[in-house]
């Protein structure tokens, strides 16, 4: 599951590229014709390539549209892409999902996995930093002269609620042995502490536990420092006009494919799985709350 950043770019640089063309070549950046949808790259552009074509089809199924999954390059662009209305519908975390609001007035979350209301990060470290496990807060101080990598610059579990925690606990990023890194992916974080590249990384507590399962990276120099706090994170974001560009009710043919999907049936078994969940609930625009005053505090929102 794990994939170098410069290999994870190639992959998806030319989809990227069609991306903001597309929407430069189309006046008002909206399609009637077909609803174009997109998600933050935060893990392996094999997986995510497998998820959203099959969730494209799924909604397709609801609405009786055409529907198009468009990777992007990186969380900006989605974010970018969201607010230009060259897609209508996104998988953000919370903190782009934050920012793509502030963004687009009216924009709303209308559901989120049932994971997603108390999600986790971990700190994670190699076996050879001479960092070791601890179960209060303050023991982030620990980090203090080692070398950390977040994930990219605006995920909520790779870096904002890291960031956060890190504070609470007296923990400055000037305190790091020189600035944090930035990997791009959680499965790219994972990577390159289990191979010594930083000392210290914060990811995504799902990608963890997934890419452990999988077998598929050596994480026997990789141990598991602090789980956070719970906060709330990812989520399907919808542009206000939906409804208005592709047909009245929509968002609620989408909202309640998302809602009726069963991890009991087979076919929903499969994307529900690929979500790293059992089941999709509602969620409004308030539960990121939270989310948008830590971004205010660490100036990643304007």
């Amino acid at each position: 599951m794990s994939v170098k950043p410069v290999t994870r770019r190639t992959l998806l640089l030319g989809a990227g590229v069609t991306l903001v063309l597309s929407a430069c070549g189309r006046q008002g950046g909206s399609d009637s014709r077909q609803l174009g949808i997109s998600a933050i790259p935060d893990q392996d552009p094999e997986l995510l390539n497998r998820l959203y074509p099959a969730v494209a089809e799924r909604f397709a199924e609801a609405t009786g549209l055409k529907v198009a999954y468009r990777p992007v390059t990186d969380y900006t662009a989605v974010v970018r892409a969201f607010e230009i209305g060259d897609i209508h519908l996104a998988w953000m975390g919370g903190l782009t999902g934050v920012q793509a609001r502030a963004r687009v007035p009216g924009a709303t979350a209308i559901a989120q996995r049932d994971i997603d209301a108390d999600f986790h990060s971990l700190f994670i470290a190699h076996t050879d930093s001479g960092l070791r496990p601890f179960d209060r807060m303050d023991g982030l101080r620990a980090l203090a002269g080692h070398t950390l990598t977040f994930g990219s610059e605006t995920s909520t579990s790779g870096r904002l609620m890291p960031q956060y925690f890190m504070r609470q606990a007296g923990l400055e990023q000037s305190d790091l042995r020189g600035k944090p890194g930035f990997s791009g992916s959680h499965d790219a974080t994972i990577e390159f502490v289990a191979k010594g590249s930083f000392e210290a990384g914060a990811v995504n507590k799902q990608v963890w536990d997934a890419t452990a399962a999988a077998g598929k990276v050596d994480l026997s120099k990789a141990v598991v420092l602090w789980q956070t706090p719970g906060y709330a994170d990812y989520h399907w974001l919808a542009r206000p006009d939906l409804d208005k560009t592709y047909g009245a009710g929509t968002r609620q043919k989408i909202l309640a494919l998302l809602l009726g999907l069963d991890h009991r049936n087979t076919e929903d078994a499969k994307v529900l799985t690929l979500f790293g969940a059992t089941s999709f609930i509602r969620t409004t625009n308030s539960a990121y709350d939270r989310i948008e005053g830590v971004a205010r505090e660490l100036g990643l929102l304007q």
